[in-house]
């Protein structure tokens, strides 16, 4: 029996994939094989040694212990791409919220409660505080051509803007779903100077912190309006602040709202809804759910952050997968150790990604606690396990 520690609301339909005679959920289990969550923080959580996968239902992983879990060869899990669709359509959202002032106009609606048949004469007074723009034949800037970057690309030339794109590491995926109609910028600076409104959907990383800063508003046009529906931080607020006085940045729209940005005047915060839909939760479940359950019981990986994607056909009744450091000789090691037990090798797949690598073994029989010892206690093994193919 697997045991799955849930810490956050998981959607039911990602939970019911897991079949009730093999797995228990719960909120209390101590020593899990695997833990699902969303938001949960567990940067100072104990990792024990019975954990082999942390499942995040959504794509960042700043709450999760990364380099910790690689250490004990912890796969890390999330699930790029489930909640695209919502987070591209709030940010198109919010491209017309700071076209138009709109959200103080609602609340300048409301404050007319109770003015009972003045309020057709007050409204007509009051609409012309909350005018803005079109956004017809405007140039939007998209940084980061993901897939929430390409969906946003494509639907803002549907709408009729101009679009310019940027990503020095787009992905081929990424380029085949981008619309030809996409100028592609030769740098983030040309980018930033051409575009009347600009939206961020680039990962929070070391290279990115602060990317938007004084130096870079000062190439702006004035009166730009700026998206972020990637990440706080990528933002920086003091540089931003100065901005918005200078009339460099007109609108600054965003899902991660702190306490100086919400003393802020010309930001609309919104209070991190990206991907707080029915079917965001849903898909990123069902997504995670499959990672979860695929690597358990037949060492496949996919969508992990700090271990290579693996996937090998069952070709024997055994598998041997050994998570460890990427160093010299680790697959010849293992193969000398199976060799000397008499254990032949039916298939095998051994890849990297950054300092990890994982090596997946079809074997023709079961090796013993000697022979899984001297595997583990190879330099640069972290973690062994053996799987039974056979259902």
């Amino acid at each position: 029996m697997y045991k799955i520690l849930k810490l956050d609301k998981i959607s039911p339909e990602g939970l019911a994939l897991f079949p009730l005679d093999q797995y228990e959920i719960g909120t209390e289990i101590t020593h899990p094989n695997a833990i699902l969550l969303r938001s949960f923080e567990m940067l100072n959580m104990e990792l024990t040694e019975s954990l082999l996968a942390v499942g995040r239902a959504g794509a960042g992983v700043n709450n999760i212990p990364v380099n910790k879990c690689s250490e004990k060869g912890i796969v890390v899990f999330n699930t790029p791409g489930a909640n695209a669709n919502a987070v591209k359509e709030l940010t198109i959202a919010g491209l017309l919220l700071a076209a138009r002032d709109i959200v103080k106009g609602v609340v300048f609606s409301e404050s007319l409660r109770g003015k009972g048949t003045e309020v057709a004469e007050l409204v007509e007074k009051g609409k012309k505080k909350f005018g803005g723009t079109e956004i017809l034949g405007k140039t939007l800037g998209v940084i980061g051509l993901g897939k929430i970057g390409v969906m946003v690309a494509n639907a803002s030339l549907d709408l009729g803007m101009k679009v310019i794109g940027y990503d020095p590491y787009i992905s081929v995926e990424s380029a085949w779903s981008l619309a030809r109609e996409v100028q592609r910028a030769n740098g983030l600076d040309m980018l930033i100077a051409n575009s009347d409104y600009i939206t961020i959907h680039t990962p929070l990383i070391e290279t990115t912190k602060g990317m938007l800063n004084a130096e870079r508003f000062s190439r702006m046009k004035k009166g730009v309006r700026i998206l972020n529906f990637s990440r706080g931080g990528i933002v920086n607020n003091d540089d931003l602040g100065k901005a918005i006085k200078n009339g460099i940045v007109e609108r600054y729209a965003t899902d991660f709202p702190d306490d100086e940005l919400l003393n802020m005047e010309k930001v609309i915060a919104i209070p991190h809804l990206g991907a707080s839909t029915e079917e965001a939760e849903t898909n990123c479940a069902v997504m995670v759910g499959n990672q979860i359950i695929n690597f358990i019981e037949k060492g496949i990986i996919k969508n992990s952050v700090n271990y290579p994607d693996c996937h090998l056909e069952q070709s024997s009744d055994f598998r041997l997968v050994v998570m460890n450091k990427n160093i010299p000789n680790m697959v010849g090691q293992v193969s000398t150790i199976l060799a000397k037990a008499n254990i032949n090798i039916a298939e095998m797949l051994n890849k990297s990604k950054g300092d990890y690598a994982c090596t997946i073994i079809d074997i023709s029989d079961k090796p013993d606690d000697d022979t899984i010892k001297t595997i583990s206690n190879i330099a640069g093994v972290v973690k062994v396990r053996v799987l039974n193919m056979v259902k």
